[in-house]
């Protein structure tokens, strides 16, 4: 049994980590806040968190021993909190209005850029296949949400998935910039409004970068509000798959570790917490025909959940990017990101002619 003095010690360290990651949080949210630097850089708080924790990183690795247990908390059960809160922002009614159809479109993107990432992600840019996963999930489901869900089930070294992160955010942001722009231009033929909605959907990473854009293209294009809901809700279509994508992905993982000689080097976690995710989507259902529940306004606690959400996300980007090496990083970034302009490439191309071939389907 451990004693006295070694459990005030794991304590000491879990506050003492907390508060530093907090630390990194209440800045980043504050920088996000920011209207001018909101409009300069259109950077959400996740993306703040995970710049300040990198350049903090250095320090964080001379101490860690003060800040680890708290840190690794943020990290991981945090993470899986957030994602289950991530529930809050679908509807069972939101996803059922796409149909089957919109259901097979989001599928054909999901699996096809996951496919293509682990296959060329090892045979052309030489990567390690978790790594490869990572930013394939991260790219074709929902960003940095997807990456660190599959990163706490392969349990995958911490400097995988920031890399897998890092390349979330930066091409997320580049292809929010240009899908406006390209509508806007006429740049993207045969595409109406309504196709751009699901284009958009189908090929931005993360939520954000889906929401962003519909506010940008209806600042420089007329986008309607109806071409932007059809882009959230492909977009939310591809989230709802990170629940199947995991449990597929665990089961096939630890399938092949268990072939190979009969043996496993690794303990994979069932994805518990993604049932938990779909749970609170059908409580958010639930909540959304009612005015009250349990003599609370369900707009108040669906407002709590989100925002809960987001600041458990943001503590776990924070989290990671203190946690990054720095020479790994210099040692295999290259390639990762290489691997991400890849499927980035794949997606403005293989996701244009997927779109043209669903036109009258799904709209």
């Amino acid at each position: 049994m451990m004693n006295t003095k070694h459990i005030k010690n794991i304590i000491r360290s879990n506050i003492k980590g907390l508060v530093f990651t907090a630390c990194i949080v209440v800045f980043s949210m504050y920088l996000s806040n920011i209207q001018s630097i909101k409009d300069a850089t259109h950077l959400a708080a996740t993306a703040f968190a995970i710049i300040i924790g990198v350049l903090l990183s250095p320090w964080f690795f001379k101490y860690q021993h003060t800040f680890q247990a708290g840190v690794h908390f943020s990290a991981k059960k945090l993470l899986r909190l957030g994602i289950v809160l991530y529930g809050f922002n679908i509807t069972l009614t939101e996803l059922l209005s796409v149909g089957f159809n919109g259901f097979i479109f989001s599928a054909i993107v999901v699996s096809s850029i996951f496919i293509t990432s682990v296959i060329i992600g090892t045979k052309i840019f030489r990567l390690d296949r978790e790594t490869s996963m990572l930013v394939g999930a991260g790219s074709a489901i929902c960003g940095a949400a997807a990456v660190l869900a599959l990163e706490s089930s392969l349990k995958s070294d911490p400097f995988k998935g920031i890399l897998a992160v890092g390349t979330v955010v930066i091409f997320g942001l580049i292809f929010m910039f240009l899908c406006p722009f390209g509508f806007a231009f006429d740049l993207i033929p045969g595409f109406d409004q309504n196709a751009m909605g699901v284009y958009m959907g189908a090929i931005l990473h993360e939520v954000a970068n889906v929401a962003g854009a519909a506010d940008m293209a209806k600042d420089m294009a007329n986008f309607d509000q109806k071409a932007a809901n059809i882009a959230i809700i492909i977009k939310m279509m591809r989230v709802i798959l990170l629940v199947p994508f995991l449990l597929i992905v665990t089961y096939f993982v630890a399938k092949d570790q268990h072939s190979d000689h009969g043996k496993t080097t690794k303990t994979l976690t069932i994805p518990y917490f993604a049932f938990a995710f779909l749970g609170m989507i059908v409580f958010n259902t639930y909540l959304s025909d009612r005015e009250s529940f349990l003599g609370i306004e369900t707009n108040t606690i669906v407002n709590l959940g989100r925002n809960l959400c987001t600041i458990c996300i943001v503590f776990a980007m924070a989290a990671l990017g203190l946690q990054i090496d720095f020479k790994k990083f210099l040692k295999s970034g290259v390639r990762v990101f290489g691997l991400a302009l890849f499927l980035g490439i794949a997606l403005l191309i293989g996701g244009y002619f997927l779109t043209l071939m669903f036109k009258g389907i799904l709209w």
